[in-house]
């Protein structure tokens, strides 16, 4: 929120804080932090000055200039050369002088040109960082401003003001005006304030605007419309602009003036928190119904686009019989609900009862919308206007009539008309709540020892009304006021009673480390990897969970693969990515690309991430109001309708696995390597994998490995199908693996072996064993493996032969067998018979023969 200190001293005495960054210091104190300032752009001689005369000059270049003798309050004349020819002589206009420094750090200095000496320059709104408008100079009747030669033009224009820029937490919504920041400033200072809203209101009228409250579909049970207030202005002309004063406030405020009656409402929503809307009530049907949208409706907006209503948008209608013939979007509407659109409510107004030059009469809506409704809203749509963001943190819903009021009374001091007598009021405004709060509670739960008359002071000065409860002193009641929808239990207001009394009153306590173990298994597990793949050589990467079905098609994903069911965004981040990736390797290509992009041609990272598989389209359960806890059996629901996010490890290799140098050539990245990093991971973690050879998109069908661990498949990895690695972007020859860590960490117990290592030396005896080509290196392991018993301590494949002396269709397999026992040193003979137990368990199984 900006907040012009000039346009805060109508309501507060700002004499207690004439430095502004020590007023920042005091607002941040009481949780207003400070973001940015802006502050005076405009340094130097700049002047009022009257044009004497004007001479116009034609150029070579075709450009006639102006060649003005200006009277800037000095004994003579000042020579200036001015392109503009919006003035005439006579005219007060600003000249800026030699030595002066403009916005941007443009410095002013007597120059030649044009063949004449320009001593200064008149300037224009933009020029001074007063808006855009640069097709003319500033005349300062236009502006509605009168002065003397010599007067000080920055003085007169406000370019002295400064403007303070502070963050308004989402929860603080009455802060988004000059009337709630106010309040805080007489909050901080103990001061009253002049409030804006103390207007008087004609009593509603029963004769006024007719205006309908429909909502037959609310959200978390709440009424779109709980109020709406509408007032008519008759007689006014609106041709003008609005006045300097008020268009220098909304620039201060960051708001562009647009025309007069729309600055009006802009500049009350500004003052007093209140979205406003103006309609040309020639353009207005007798009725105003607002509900909520129905199936086909569209509406076209103030932005000129037209848009598809959604069941939950809530809209302003009219019954207007004059829709122009030959409308489609209004013959709809009219043709089957026999009403108009003419705006989204709470967010943006329709172009056909847009106020323009020609109006003459208006009618005002100061409503109160819901929160919810609204942002929503907002979001469909992506219309985060000024008005959506003040209703989503919550409007006053009693400010409506005295809003309507004060915008009325300025149309009619500025653009003329009467105001007319009859107020239509229509709905309700909530209860107040009221909240009991122990006397002691903020003492208890800050550390502050408060007295109970800061309490209530505390309180009092943000607006409750604070009683005393029937147990005497105990128990407060507290009614909370109609501009704090924020404050909802004890714990608010305990906030509110250490944030008026001083957060730096609150002891800074180092909070003691809690006992336990640490880490848990799963968190060791998980950094034991990380730093597996960092320590040898891959790096990290971290990138989003979203992703298109577009990727799946992509990596050669089969129509009935589950790692196509993904979860579908209801409001996704981007359009083209509204799906949660359901495995890694869908998401990690991107950063391969990206450091590709960037020169890189070794590149090898690897992310650990969750990912969501669920086994059908996810439907949603259901949803509760804000501040609503569910029960337990309503948790449960939710739960039961989260699909499973297992967390996987991933890894993506391109180019040299070993770097060219005089130790040699270097070596490309294989699918060995990827699938001895998988071997590695789970060594970190005690566990011995299975591998076998598997057909697995998006891997290459002759190069890639399943890992499974018992009955469970783990992971796979191994070389990308080149037609992948094509479709997305890749260099030939990539690699990659993905595990599922879930599983592996489920099956890897935290290390308790109470054994002994044996001291005793160990046997080692080859075989090469003969074998069809179709079995497995990894089966036949096994069984040599199951077959030798205990006393196999390691098992290595250290040769592989197919050719004429095995046989067509047949393979040689050779074996290095590591025997040890534990309890003693094992002969030749023992090792020998050991050797043949393996090799007899894989002639059961495989019918291998011992090649000698």
């Amino acid at each position: 929120m900006r907040v012009s200190l000039e346009w805060l001293s109508d309501y507060v005495d700002l004499s207690a804080s004439p430095d502004a960054h020590e007023l920042a210091a005091q607002f941040a104190s009481i949780g207003l932090e400070e973001e940015d300032f802006f502050g005076p752009e405009v340094t130097g001689p700049l002047v009022v000055a009257r044009v004497l005369s004007l001479e116009k000059e034609k150029h070579s270049n075709g450009k006639t200039i102006n060649w003005c003798s200006v009277d800037v309050g000095e004994d003579e004349p000042r020579g200036i050369v001015c392109g503009a020819h919006n003035f005439v002589e006579g005219d007060l206009v600003v000249a800026c002088l030699p030595g002066a420094v403009l916005p941007g750090n443009f410095e002013i200095s007597a120059r030649k040109t044009y063949g004449h000496v320009s001593d200064g320059m008149i300037c224009s709104l933009r020029e001074l960082g007063l808006g855009e408008d640069h097709d003319g100079i500033i005349v300062l009747k236009d502006l509605g401003l009168t002065g003397e030669p010599g007067d000080d033009a920055i003085k007169l224009l406000g370019l002295d003001h400064t403007t303070l820029d502070v963050n308004v937490t989402p929860d603080r919504g009455y802060q988004l005006s000059m009337r709630g920041i106010a309040r805080e400033y007489a909050l901080l200072k103990n001061q009253t304030f002049n409030d804006p809203a103390n207007i008087d209101v004609p009593e509603p009228s029963l004769d006024g605007y007719r205006v309908d409250l429909e909502d037959t579909a609310p959200i978390h049970g709440q009424h779109g419309c709980s109020r709406f207030t509408a007032m008519r202005v008759d007689g006014i002309d609106a041709q003008g602009s609005s006045p300097y004063w008020m268009q220098k406030r909304l620039l201060e405020a960051g708001m562009r003036p647009l025309s007069l009656v729309v600055d009006i409402t802009n500049y009350v929503m500004l003052e007093l928190g209140q979205p406003l809307h103006a309609y040309d009530a020639d353009k207005l049907g007798s009725k105003i119904t607002v509900r909520r949208a129905r199936a086909g409706e569209k509406l076209t907006t103030l932005d000129d686009v037209e848009r598809k209503l959604h069941p939950e948008d809530l809209l302003i209608t009219d019954n207007y019989a004059g829709t122009p013939a030959g409308d489609p979007e209004q013959d709809f509407n009219e043709a089957h609900y026999g009403q108009r659109v003419i705006g989204l409510a709470g967010v943006m107004g329709g172009e056909a009862t847009e106020v323009s030059e020609t109006t003459t009469s208006v009618i005002i809506e100061a409503a109160h919308f819901d929160k919810v409704t609204i942002a929503r809203t907002a979001r469909r749509h992506k219309l985060p206007s000024e008005a959506a963001r003040r209703f989503e943190r919550g409007v006053d819903p009693h400010l409506g009539p005295a809003a309507a009021m004060r915008c009325a009374q300025l149309i009619h001091e500025l653009a003329g008309g009467t105001i007319a007598p009859e107020v239509t009021v229509v709905g309700s405004v909530p209860e107040p709540t009221v909240i009991p709060l122990l006397a002691d509670a903020a003492a208890k739960r800050v550390g502050v020892d408060y007295t109970s008359e800061q309490v209530e002071n505390a309180l009092t000065a943000v607006g409750c009304k604070v009683d005393h409860a029937v147990d005497g002193q105990s128990t407060l009641a507290v009614t909370v006021p109609s501009w704090r929808p924020d404050l909802t239990g004890p714990e608010d207001l305990i906030e509110e009673i250490a944030r008026v009394n001083g957060y730096d009153q609150i002891p800074s306590v180092a909070p003691q480390a809690p006992g336990g173990s640490g880490l848990t298994h799963r968190q060791k597990a998980l950094r034991t990897v990380s730093n597996l793949l960092a320590h040898v050589g891959l790096t990290e990467v971290l990138t989003y969970p979203f992703t298109a079905d577009t990727r799946s098609d992509a990596l050669l994903l089969e129509a009935d693969d589950p790692r196509r069911t993904m979860v579908r965004l209801a409001n996704p981040m981007a359009d083209d990515q509204p799906l949660l990736r359901s495995h890694l390797l869908a998401t990690l290509p991107d950063a391969v690309n990206k450091n590709l992009g960037r020169g890189f041609k070794d590149v090898f990272v690897f992310e650990t991430g969750l990912v969501t598989q669920p086994e059908a389209q996810a439907t949603a359960t259901g949803t509760f109001a804000p501040g609503y806890h569910p029960t337990e059996e309503e948790l449960a629901t939710l739960r039961s309708a989260v699909p499973p996010q297992p967390l996987h490890a991933a890894a993506v290799m391109t180019g040299k696995i070993e770097r060219l140098g005089v130790w040699g050539k270097g070596r490309n990245v294989e699918a060995t390597d990827a699938i001895d990093l998988v071997h590695r991971i789970a060594g970190v973690l005690g566990l011995t994998l299975d591998v076998r050879a598997s057909k697995k998109a998006p891997f290459h069908p002759g190069r890639c490995a399943e890992f499974t661990l018992g009955d469970t498949v783990v992971g796979h990895a191994g070389e990308l199908h080149p037609k992948a690695i094509e479709n997305l972007g890749l260099p030939a020859r990539t690699c990659a693996f993905e595990v599922d860590l879930d599983v592996l960490f489920a099956h890897s117990l935290e290390r308790a072996w109470d054994g002994a290592l044996s001291t005793y030396p160990v046997s080692r005896q080859d075989v090469a064993l003969i074998v069809d080509e179709s079995v497995p290196a990894a089966d036949l392991a096994r069984a040599l493996r199951e077959g030798a018993g205990p006393e196999l301590e390691d098992l290595d494949i250290f040769d592989l032969y197919t050719g004429d002396q095995v046989g067509e269709g047949k393979k040689s397999i050779a074996f290095r067998m590591t025997f040890r026992a534990a309890d003693r040193t094992l002969t030749a003979d023992e090792a020998s018979a050991l050797r043949v137990k393996a090799t007899d368990n894989a002639h059961a199984k495989f019918g291998v023969e011992v090649r000698s």
